[in-house]
C-alpha cells in the first residue's frame, strides 16, 4: 500500500497506508484527514478537496486535465502551481512518499 503523507494548515504531519485505485480524497476521508470537505463527493463539481501537492509528486502526476484545471480557478484557497483537486488522483505506486498539504480554509 502506498504510503501518504498530509500536512495540515497548521503543519501536523499524517501519515496514512493508502489504498490503491481509491481516490487521494476518499483515504483522507476514511483517515480523518481534517480540512478535507469534498461536499460533491467526488464528481469534480465543488473544489472542496483541493489540495497542494509536493513538487516531486505533481511532475510525476503532470498537469491536471482541463476539466480540473479549469475548476480549480474557482477554488476558495489560493490555487498554487501544484494545486490539484484530491478526487480526481487516483491511488497506485507512483503517489508512494507523496505529500499533500491541506489549504487553511476550503470555503
Amino acid at each position: 500500500m502506498p504510503k501518504l503523507t498530509f500536512i495540515s494548515s497548521s503543519g501536523d504531519r499524517h501519515e496514512i497506508a493508502a489504498s490503491n485505485g481509491a481516490s487521494v480524497m476518499e483515504c483522507a476521508i476514511e483517515h480523518g484527514i481534517e480540512g478535507i470537505v469534498a461536499e460533491c463527493g467526488g464528481s469534480m463539481s465543488c473544489g472542496t478537496c483541493h489540495v497542494y501537492l509536493d513538487r516531486e509528486t505533481y511532475e510525476r502526476l503532470g498537469t491536471p486535465p482541463t476539466a480540473e484545471n479549469d475548476l480549480l480557478d474557482f477554488v476558495n484557497a489560493p490555487r498554487r502551481p501544484t494545486s490539484r483537486l484530491s478526487c480526481q488522483i487516483k491511488v497506485d505506486e507512483h503517489l508512494d512518499g507523496a505529500v499533500i498539504s491541506v489549504p487553511q480554509s476550503q470555503y
